[in-house]
């Protein structure tokens, strides 16, 4: 990955410590603690995906609509969000999706304190709970801010560190939970971005999955356009359309005159909820 959560450096320091369609109403079941709500139905996308630091002019999205892509994540927020955003915003949105692309919405929220780097925002043990809380309400209203409904998902970032750290790994743990509580509590649905080796191996692998997410994005760059053929974690974890894969990064790519350095997703998962 380039700069789009961290530098290019600080993405490989961490990482070594450690045809499209949209159907409603699927994964909610993959989802805890929803029971008591009625939740809009679920809009899943299912083709390949972008992921980008920035997000693109809309003329640039216009360009690039039709082609390998129809979702795009965005940076909706986070004191870890690595880019200024001034095209990200509820017209900018409006547009976009009015020209037929899906929105992926993703939160740089804190860091483990055991993670490699300075990231302005970091848990601890002692206010992993209240942060995660915290941050999820901030994602929320950052969402919808922009036009993106109740029932869409907020993907929470949490990038590789060393999870063989018990009180580091037990500290992400507490804040994931509560930030995916609280998200849901506003009716916005859990996901979740990590990579393999690290903090998604620790989601996936939690033996009590009391409020972790229910889509998990996961980063492993093998180039391999799949969300099952390279699954790395439990055959029965996270069906039902509550997959993603990062599988290739700082993808240099031109359409319509338009320049665009991006990672590359097969996506299978929820996206916003907007119009």
């Amino acid at each position: 990955m380039s700069s789009h959560r961290q530098s290019k450096k600080r993405r490989y320091i961490t990482w070594g410590v450690a045809g499209a369609a949209v159907v409603a109403g699927a994964g909610i079941a993959a989802q805890t603690s929803m029971a008591a709500t009625t939740w809009p139905a679920q809009k899943t996308y299912t083709g390949r995906a972008f992921d980008t630091c920035a997000a693109p002019s809309a003329a640039a999205m216009k360009a690039w609509y039709g082609g390998l892509y129809g979702a795009a994540a965005v940076y909706v927020g986070g004191k870890n969000r690595g880019c200024a955003q001034p095209n990200l915003t509820a017209s900018w949105v409006k547009s976009v999706t009015a020209t037929g692309w899906k929105l992926i919405p993703l939160y740089v929220g804190a860091q483990p304190s055991c993670q490699s780097g300075s990231s302005p925002e970091k848990m601890t043990t002692a206010n992993a709970a209240s942060l995660g809380t915290a941050d999820a309400t901030d994602a929320v209203a950052k969402a919808a801010a922009l036009g993106m409904k109740a029932g869409s998902p907020i993907y929470l970032d949490m990038e590789a560190y060393d999870t063989t750290n018990t009180a580091c790994n037990n500290a992400v743990l507490t804040y994931v939970r509560s930030f995916d509580k609280q998200l849901r509590a506003k009716t916005y649905r859990a996901g979740y971005y990590g990579f393999t080796s690290s903090s998604a191996k620790a989601i996936a692998n939690a033996e009590d999955k009391t409020d972790l997410p229910g889509n998990l994005w996961y980063a492993l760059w093998d180039k391999h356009n799949t969300t099952t053929a390279d699954w790395p974690f439990g055959a029965t974890q996270f069906t039902g359309h509550s997959r993603a894969h990062q599988y290739m990064v700082n993808s240099k790519e031109t359409r319509g005159g338009y320049t665009i350095t991006v990672d590359r997703d097969a996506w299978d998962a929820p996206v916003a909820i907007t119009g």
